[in-house]
């Protein structure tokens, strides 16, 4: 199984996830900043140009949710997604609204903050996407109350996937005024089998 990835992109849900299943991997890092995603040689493998790609045998699997997905279906015996259908469902749930409701404003954050030219970037796109993350983030701070994990009793692939956006919701400085979820964040980074945070995994590709 080989994971293609660059450290502080949404790889680190997939690599959090194989960590945390205890499955050897060949991790194969792709520097986003050098252009190597644009290459002929990675654009076979996903003509998107996008991590993290994994690559289990012939089959190749693209977007960090459907491969998190697939992994924690692959080893169901570790526990990783539940079993009762109910459950499952509340799972995908909350998979679906961490990356449509949460992450989608924190992406048009990043994109007029540094990702768009400095021509492109418009300011009251910035006070809107804060305003949608917070009013989407109050729903899940109330959620959270009482909880330690988002679905259940132990932690799935639904808390890996939403601690690390919360994580970028914290480099945004958006989380500010969710205590909840800030606890839940250091929680969840605090586990034996976590990666490195957003922070830490930028710092380690710009050395």
């Amino acid at each position: 199984m080989k994971l293609y990835e660059f450290a502080p992109t949404r790889s680190i849900r997939v690599r959090w996830t194989l960590q945390e299943l205890g499955i050897d991997f060949e991790a194969i890092p792709i520097d986003l900043l050098a252009g190597e995603h644009r290459s002929p040689a990675f654009l076979k493998i996903n003509p998107a140009g996008k991590l993290p790609v994994l690559v289990d045998g012939d089959m190749v699997l693209t977007e960090s949710v459907a491969i998190v997905v697939y992994l924690a279906d692959k080893y169901r015996d570790k526990g990783l997604i539940p079993a009762d259908l109910q459950q499952r469902a509340q799972l995908m749930r909350w998979l679906l609204f961490t990356t449509t409701e949460l992450e989608q404003p924190l992406w048009r954050i990043a994109r007029h903050t540094a990702l768009y030219p400095e021509d492109k970037r418009l300011p009251g796109e910035l006070a809107l996407a804060r305003e949608d993350f917070t009013e989407m983030a109050s729903v899940l701070e109330e959620h959270m109350r009482g909880r330690q994990y988002v679905v259940g009793n132990a932690a799935t692939i639904a808390d890996f996937v939403l601690a690390y956006t919360l994580d970028w919701a914290t480099m945004a400085k958006v989380l500010n005024g969710f205590p909840r979820l800030e606890a839940y964040v250091e929680d969840m980074y605090a586990r034996p089998r976590a990666p490195m945070r957003i922070k830490e995994a930028f710092a380690s590709v710009k050395r």
